[in-house]
This record gives C-alpha cells, sequence and structure tokens, in this order.
C-alpha cells in the first residue's frame, strides 16, 4: 500500500478538523501539514483532536504545501482556493477542493456563484466518486460536491439517467449547524437556531446550479436550517413517466448502487440523520404511488462526512488506486 503525504489547508474549520480525523487513521496517509486559510495567522494546536493528531496548525504556505506533499485538500475561502489550487497543480500536487471554487463548468454560472474562480485550461473533474471514478483517477484538481448535492444526485442520478422521470424536481433539504460553517453568525447563533426550523436562500442557494449541471434539468431547491450538530435529510418531489413499475424503480438503483459501498438503497425503510451521523453512507429510501405517479425520495448523510471529508478521502483513494473504502469503513 502507498504512503501518500497529505496536507489540509484550511484545518481549523469543521470540514478540515474532520478531514485530519479521518486521515489520521488511514492506513496509506500521513498528514504532513496542517495550515490556516491565510499566511498571516499564527501556530495554533486543535484541542478537539488531541492523541488523534498532535501537530499545528501553521500559516499556509503554498511552497511548504508543494514541497512537502502527494495530494492536498483545500476548506479555504473561494478566492484563497482560487488562487491556491493552481498554484499547487503546476508544481505536481493533486488537490482535492471541498469549497465551491471548481464545481461549476459553465463560466457564466462561475462568475454569478463564485466570481473569484479563474479560467482553467484543464476544468476539474466532479469528484462525485460515485460517477466519476473513472475520471478520478487521473485528475489533478479535484472539485468535492457540496453536502446537499451529494445527497440530492445520489437520489436523482439513477432515476434521470434511466429516464424515469418527467416534469418537475423539488428538493426540500434540511442541514444541521455545522453546515453554515464554523464562522458564527446571527442565523447560527444558539437562541436564534434551538427550538427553530427555517429556511434560506430561497430560489439563491449556489447548490441548487450544481444539482442542476448534474441533473442537466432545472430544479426547485430549498434548504432549510435545523438545530442539529450535523447531518442533512433531503425530501424530493418527482413524477414518474407512465407505464412505470415499482421493480423498474428499484432495479435503476440497484443498477447504479449494486457495487457502491458507501450508498445505502431501501424501498422499505426511509433514511433518519442518526443512522448516517459519523459515517461516509448516504442512506436513500423511497415510496411511489402508482396511480398518480408521485415519487418521493429521501436521502441521509453527515454533511460533514459523505458531504465533505469523508467523500475527499474517498476521492483520494480513488485516484491513488486504492480500494474506496480504506480508512473509512
Amino acid at each position: 500500500m502507498p504512503e501518500i503525504s497529505i496536507g489540509v489547508a484550511g484545518a481549523t474549520g469543521y470540514a478540515g478538523q474532520e478531514l485530519i480525523r479521518l486521515a489520521a487513521r488511514h492506513p496509506a496517509a500521513t498528514v504532513t501539514c496542517a495550515m490556516a486559510s491565510a499566511s498571516t495567522d499564527g501556530n495554533r494546536r486543535l484541542p478537539a483532536l488531541t492523541r488523534i493528531w498532535n501537530g499545528e496548525v501553521e500559516p499556509l504556505s503554498v511552497d511548504r504545501l508543494a514541497a512537502e506533499c502527494q495530494a492536498v485538500f483545500m476548506t479555504l475561502p473561494d478566492a484563497v482556493a482560487a488562487e491556491v489550487g493552481p498554484a499547487l497543480t503546476e508544481r505536481g500536487v493533486r488537490v482535492f477542493d471541498l469549497a465551491g471554487t471548481f464545481r461549476l463548468r459553465d463560466r457564466s454560472l462561475r462568475l454569478r456563484w463564485y466570481p473569484a474562480t479563474p479560467d482553467l485550461d484543464e476544468p476539474a473533474v466532479y469528484g462525485l466518486t460515485e460517477y466519476y471514478r473513472d475520471e478520478l483517477q487521473t485528475a489533478r484538481l479535484v472539485a468535492c460536491p457540496g453536502c446537499y448535492p451529494t445527497g440530492a444526485l445520489l437520489a436523482l442520478r439513477p432515476l434521470t439517467d434511466a429516464g424515469l422521470l418527467e416534469g418537475d424536481i423539488i428538493i426540500d433539504a434540511k442541514s444541521g449547524i455545522s453546515g453554515a460553517g464554523k464562522k458564527p453568525s446571527e442565523r447560527t447563533h444558539f437562541s436564534e437556531n434551538h427550538g427553530s426550523v427555517a429556511a434560506y436562500s430561497v430560489l439563491g442557494h449556489r447548490h441548487g446550479a450544481e444539482i442542476e449541471q448534474e441533473l442537466d434539468r432545472p430544479v426547485t431547491f430549498t434548504p432549510h436550517l435545523v438545530p442539529l450538530d450535523r447531518g442533512i435529510l433531503e425530501t424530493i418531489y418527482v413524477r414518474t413517466r407512465p407505464g412505470l413499475s415499482a421493480a423498474a424503480i428499484a432495479e435503476a438503483f440497484d443498477a447504479a448502487y449494486r457495487d457502491a459501498p458507501f450508498v445505502r438503497v431501501d424501498g422499505d425503510v426511509l433514511p433518519e440523520i442518526k443512522h448516517v451521523v459519523h459515517t461516509n453512507f448516504c442512506d436513500i429510501g423511497w415510496r411511489w404511488d402508482q396511480a398518480s405517479r408521485r415519487l418521493v425520495l429521501v436521502a441521509c448523510l453527515d454533511n460533514l462526512v459523505k458531504g465533505a471529508a469523508g467523500q475527499a478521502l474517498q476521492n483520494l483513494n480513488v485516484a491513488f488506486g486504492l480500494d474506496e473504502t480504506t480508512g473509512l469503513s
């Protein structure tokens, strides 16, 4: 098994710390650099990772990352990632970006949602592992999907790819507070969030553009913040084309995920957040009414693992020729 030297840039945030936590027990990876989001940040330790990883988070340095790491995970602000990512790939480092900086392929959409993103000679590979395994093997820059798109796409892609749906797609998504990031805001303040559920960025969340890109069709996407530390549950409303059977729906999921170790589909049991937290699983359940052709999908995942750090390590495994469950099962 190869020994992969990895760096984490943006190590003090929730996703960055989750990456270090998972990577510290990965049998083929060693965290050689953990850095803050800016070169002006001072050294600091991560108390939550004591005796898991005892290094220090250092100021951001592209030179050190390039010299000491074969792979770098970025959990940086978009404008910083837009500079650091290409600088590292030019020096032979394989980069896995957990921000949204490189996810959108259409230039006009990038200018709207991620205006700092440069035009690249070679686009990033979209890191939805279950659908881009071949591309990941040779990718130099991987744009890991957002947490909401991961669940929505894993639930919808088998059906859209098989041509089983028609009409509108409505995605009602709920996320724990860590999905909003570590920087506090009025919306994430305890007294604002505790005991409440609130919709936000209605008809204006950038993950909607990401989902539409991968499905190649419009969606109505509405996220909500719920008073949980972590976890995402998405309820998705669609209509199937005429003449389908429940067996055809089940077969579409089976064909897509029979060899996918981290996607669990059950047509009888609807998933719950507590079944997936602290794991790299995405659980999918569904209910279908044949008379009305209404299909309701429910997808659940941990936004910090399958929706961020775990999926990024899954992509690393594929990119470096390892079993994709390495360090994650």
